[in-house]
């Protein structure tokens, strides 16, 4: 084990990083160690979005990030956005367009969209926000719902 890192903050609380082994990818102790398990284990390599969370504020593949190399800045799952009201709008366009189906990606792309949208702005366009939203990969949907959200959200409102 390499030197403690210190604390690292996660949905606002401090989670202690001494024990956890250095090759622990931040997806494992989120779901495994803290039991945040809204982010989710799609593919492991980065391809698919699902395990997307918030570093402070931009968007991250948690399966990508070792928990013991994070710089000392907050990480956001999806439960830690509930009450974020650009989260509420984009749970709301996902809802209002049945951009949920089985559910497994929606975490990813709910966070992925929140940081977006604090990111870029409230203004940013549906190509920009489609480009942005291009490695979040569903199953289920055919993305024709998520399309439909992402403009719903991009014309300012939920």
């Amino acid at each position: 084990m390499s030197a403690d890192p210190g604390p690292l903050e996660v949905n606002g609380r401090p989670v202690e990083r001494a024990s956890i082994p250095d090759d622990e990818r931040l997806l494992d102790t989120l779901r495994w160690r803290l039991g945040l398990k809204g982010t989710k284990e799609g593919c492991r390599s980065g391809d698919c979005g699902a395990c997307t969370v918030l570093l402070a504020g931009e968007t991250v593949l948690s399966c990508l990030a070792l928990t013991r190399d994070l710089p000392a800045l907050p990480v956001t799952t999806i439960e830690g956005i509930e009450e974020d009201p650009v989260a509420i709008a984009v749970r709301e366009a996902f809802t209002a367009e049945a951009a949920l189906q089985c559910g497994y990606c929606t975490p990813g792309f709910v966070v992925a969209t929140v940081g977006l949208l604090k990111e870029l702005g409230p203004d940013v366009g549906v190509d920009r926000l489609r480009e942005e939203l291009a490695g979040n990969l569903c199953r289920c949907t055919g993305y024709a719902a998520i399309d439909r959200a992402i403009r719903r959200l991009a014309r300012g409102g939920p």
